[in-house]
């Protein structure tokens, strides 16, 4: 497939264009333009969040937990990147491993009632 569209641009165009797929809930278009933007500035968060997110709403959960992993390994106190990876185990099965994610992201909430 030819992946010139999704490469196209400024890296802020991509984003942008990314945001768009997102929001018209074209995940898996929003996940091959952020792929390449990722790979482009790996050091930035909001990217990485947002190709978990599109990930995790296209049923790519291994791929959503590696992203998520990423950001917690940088960033423990990300809280929504906690709170997404706890919801990303969860999906898979996985209750026991995202349970301290989950616990952690509503201490990081100010709740902190356990889901």
């Amino acid at each position: 497939m030819d992946t010139t569209y999704y490469d196209h641009g400024t890296p802020a165009e991509r984003w942008e264009r990314a945001g768009m797929f997102f929001d018209a809930k074209d995940y898996a278009a929003a996940a091959r333009v952020l792929g390449g933007l990722v790979e482009e500035v790996p050091e930035q968060t909001g990217p990485r969040l947002l190709l978990a997110r599109a990930y995790y709403h296209s049923a790519q959960l291994r791929r959503a937990e590696a992203e998520l992993r990423v950001v917690v390994e940088r960033d423990p106190v990300e809280h929504y990147a906690r709170l997404m990876l706890g919801r990303t185990l969860q999906r898979q099965g996985r209750d026991d491993e995202a349970r301290p994610h989950l616990r952690i992201a509503a201490a990081l909430g100010g709740s902190f009632d356990e889901e």
